[in-house]
């Protein structure tokens, strides 16, 4: 009797083993959901071995993309490949065709912020002075003395009569103390959650979180960066222990077309989280004659919703191109390995290759997962600086040619998985900015000095390795 139970059991779990393999690989083909390496080895090795528990979980977590690849390349839409810099060179649009990017936009009065008063000062001016709408999209809204103040300001302004749309996270909004929708709604602010985790799970988008964080009022006026709506993040908060001290994080603000972009693209994710159809603006004239006080920069969404992990195909084809420098930095840094080898490659053929990131972040197993990509570029002759601060800015400058900034990480979560925002800026002067900025926040950083790991240290960073893809 023992016997024939052993042999149905062993049989009902080949049934399902293979049930969640034949899912697994259908739902992979079928809806274009094309995986990190170590995720696709991690979900078929927990299909064979806990299949009971591995099958509900990846029915809830396993969407990836809900847009499908073009089959044209896109570039090939294009009449023209390459724009004019400023001093004469040119911009080689080949690339951001062909992921289906937004076209050069103009934009005027930039500014790259400070410190985190500053940033707070432009953000009060731009709730202050908003004339028709402003739109917010943000990752986490804390419940502490900055996230009250930002909400009571516009909370203030909506029942002035201004339109005012709040986009908070599925499960940022948890993380920050929940603020109170309630009083925001009843001014007349209209509050969304992106992609519920309770409303998401039936559709395998529950690990889909939306990181982008920017604010767009009337159309016109972009602030973006890596800054939440939260404390620590901006000024700290006296009254908490944990908060007292804010984090080193970047932001900025600018005018013009660019902002028109990113109005185009809150409406999209506006429209995501409502079901509802985006309203339908007027056409944007991207390429405008420059004047003097005017430069160009694009906006640069990845996530579900594009069919490419666009940041990331930038960032590996930039460590390529490279001839002078690549100056990077962000508060987790767990590169796949073609970024790896990308950046390892770019410092043995003579790029300098700068990193800053925090000592010690707020992630205890993303510390762990960096060390091996910290030895191997290392190695090759980069340069790790490591800051005593909480680094939470999110910049990367190739030469003098290009600078990303925005939400992103360079981890495997912002650069597969999240809705991530970044704005890719062309022009020498803003491009020198940005490189600045973060030269400035290496004044009190030390270089990385590799240290050859003992076997159960590197173990550990090994099976911390595997589950990267969702730190």
């Amino acid at each position: 009797m023992t016997h024939i139970l052993s042999g149905d059991w062993i049989t009902l779990h080949g049934v399902v083993v293979a049930t969640g393999l034949t899912i697994y690989a259908v739902g992979s083909h079928t809806l274009n959901q094309r995986r990190h390496p170590s995720a696709a080895i991690a979900w078929l090795i927990a299909l064979v071995l806990i299949p009971y528990l591995a099958l509900p979980i990846y029915l809830m977590l396993s969407k990836r993309k809900h847009v499908k690849r073009s089959i044209i390349p896109r570039a090939l839409m294009l009449d023209n490949y390459v724009e004019k810099r400023d001093d004469g060179s040119e911009i080689d649009e080949h690339l951001p065709a062909a992921l289906g990017l937004p076209s050069l936009a103009t934009f005027e009065h930039m500014s790259i912020h400070a410190d985190g008063q500053q940033s707070l000062n432009v953000l009060r001016a731009m709730i202050a002075q908003a004339k028709q709408s402003l739109d917010l999209s943000t990752f986490i809204f804390g419940r502490d003395v900055l996230g009250d103040e930002i909400a009571q300001l516009l909370i203030t302004r909506a029942k002035q009569g201004l339109k005012i749309r709040l986009l908070l996270d599925g499960v940022g909004v948890y993380m920050g103390g929940w603020p109170d929708i309630k009083a925001l709604k009843k001014a007349g602010v209209k509050v969304e959650l992106f992609v519920s985790p309770y409303k998401s799970a039936l559709k395998g988008r529950m690990n889909l979180r939306n990181h982008r964080k920017l604010v767009v009022v009337d159309n016109h006026w972009l602030w973006c960066g890596g800054r939440n709506i939260a404390a620590q993040y901006f000024v700290g908060d006296p009254t908490s222990s944990k908060q007292a001290k804010p984090w080193i994080d970047l932001s900025f603000d600018l005018q013009g077309a660019l902002a028109a972009q990113a109005q185009q693209r809150f409406d999209l994710d506006w429209a995501f989280a409502t079901r509802q159809k985006p309203i339908q603006r007027a056409a944007l004239a991207s390429i405008l004659p420059v004047s003097r006080d005017q430069h160009r920069g694009r906006l640069v969404p990845s996530g579900p919703d594009q069919s490419d992990d666009t940041i990331y195909t930038l960032l590996v084809s930039s460590c390529f191109t490279a001839r002078h420098r690549i100056l990077a930095v962000s508060p987790y840094f767990v590169p796949d390995p073609p970024l790896l080898m990308g950046l390892a490659l770019a410092a043995r053929r003579g790029v300098r290759v700068d990193l800053l990131l925090p000592r010690q972040s707020n992630h205890r197993l993303a510390d762990i997962a960096r060390l091996y990509a910290f030895r191997e570029l290392a190695a090759a002759g980069a340069n790790i600086w490591l800051s005593p601060h909480m680094v939470h800015a999110k910049a990367i400058v190739i030469d003098d040619k290009l600078a990303l900034a925005g939400s992103a990480n360079l981890d495997s979560r912002s650069l597969f998985l999240n809705y991530e925002i970044m704005v890719a800026f062309n022009d020498e002067s803003v491009v020198r900015d940005f490189e600045a900025w973060i030269d400035l926040q290496r004044t009190d950083a030390r270089i990385y000095r590799p240290h050859p790991p003992r076997l159960p240290r590197e173990l550990l960073e090994a099976m911390v390795r595997w589950v990267a893809f969702q730190l």
